[in-house]
């Protein structure tokens, strides 16, 4: 997985038959390097990126995932089933477009491992949001843990990338299960602070630390329409400005913004069915103590997902190996509740490598009869 931060490359491995989940592998975190990264966000907003780029970002994740194998002296054979989640450069799903680059037959060649793709083109071409996809997979860790006494439901589940999402799992688990986009993660502190200070991020929330929210910016910011429209709903890395920004000093235009990623996903909340008991949060949101303190101070405890042996910076990853398997499967991705799909919906594009191995006992038999799930054979990058 790679976010819309666009920062490096989380791969993880886990055990999973697609509904429950039996084991955590290793995980590792790549950063890219600066120029891809700029290569990268250089395409942002594009309907499509550079052949080059593609090829640069695909074996840039091909050599992640070698670098995991190697440092945890695995057998690459052991992998049944990769889930290539790609770089998103655009998302607009209100006109049924939505754009993660990456080859997934180069992948599978690269591996010799299937590859599954393209997870949001059907979620998006049947009238979804196409995001958030990680709900499933939070629920399923999240009733794991509701039935080994350690969670207590319902409970909200935060991860705050480049976009914030929330996943809020009932107490009757997958049947009440509902997830959206909140707003802003940290994409918009990211850049004011790369704009103003010449850094890539607010590394430990300093920047913000040091400032004072300014309430009019704020109110501004909070004042965007899409604060009033109701779930499910998803968001563009850039639907919003730094324009209300344009006078504030470094400090206080971080600390604004901080306070802005807070606000968004507190008043989420006001489209849950009844208060969670419990808020944990994932994602790079939660190495920034300035985040953390304000979104405790605005919705009461908060807790990194570790307090329940999850794994903040690999837990989009271990989604995407979920949802890989689903895929193969023809389970459902998405839901109404999740994306605003109008049913269930699986999806995903299935790259072979040119000779397949064991991942062949995970197929399913028979696909559904409106799986829109699509198998690409080996065909040449670019």
């Amino acid at each position: 997985m790679s976010g819309t931060s666009a920062d490096g490359i989380d791969v993880a491995i886990i055990e999973t038959d697609g509904i429950d989940v039996f084991g955590l592998g290793p995980c590792l975190t790549v950063p890219y390097p600066p120029a891809l990264r700029r290569r990268i966000m250089a395409t942002y907003g594009a309907a499509r990126a550079p052949a080059a780029v593609i090829e640069e970002l695909t074996r840039a994740h091909a050599a992640a995932i070698r670098l995991l194998v190697k440092r945890r002296y695995l057998k690459h054979s052991k992998i049944y089933i990769i889930g290539f989640h790609g770089q998103t450069i655009l998302h607009r799903p209100q006109d049924r477009v939505t754009v993660q680059i990456g080859d997934g037959a180069l992948l599978a060649r690269l591996t010799g491992t299937t590859v599954v793709n393209r997870f949001r083109d059907a979620d998006v071409a049947a009238g979804g949001e196409g995001a958030p996809l990680v709900p499933l997979y939070h629920a399923a860790l999240a009733r794991r843990a509701a039935r080994d006494g350690r969670l207590e439901l319902p409970a909200a589940i935060v991860n705050i990338g480049g976009v914030a999402n929330v996943t809020y799992v009932g107490a009757a688990g997958a049947h009440e299960l509902i997830a959206f986009d909140t707003g802003p993660g940290n994409a918009l502190i990211d850049d004011w602070a790369r704009a103003t200070k010449g850094l890539a991020m607010d590394r430990g929330g300093r920047l913000a630390a040091a400032g004072t929210v300014d309430r009019r910016a704020l109110d501004r910011l909070l004042a965007h329409r899409y604060f009033r429209r109701r779930p499910p709903k998803s968001l563009d890395r850039d639907a919003f400005s730094l324009a209300p920004l344009a006078d504030l000093s470094a400090a206080d235009g971080a600390a604004t913004l901080t306070a802005f990623t807070v606000h968004a996903i507190a008043g989420a909340a006001c489209h849950f069915p009844e208060p969670p008991k419990r808020w944990l949060v994932a994602g790079g949101g939660v190495a920034n103590p300035t985040l953390m303190r304000g979104l405790a101070n605005a919705v009461g405890e908060v807790a990194p997902v570790e307090a329940l042996g999850w794994r903040s910076d690999a837990l989009e990853a271990e989604a995407f190996a979920y949802l890989a398997v689903r895929s193969l499967r023809g389970l459902p991705l998405s839901l109404p509740s999740t994306t605003g799909v109008p049913r269930p919906m699986t999806g995903g594009v299935i790259h072979s490598p040119p000779r397949a191995g064991s991942f062949r006992s995970l197929r399913p038999r028979s696909r559904r009869p409106h799986s829109p799930v699509r198998r690409a054979g080996p065909r040449k990058s670019g």
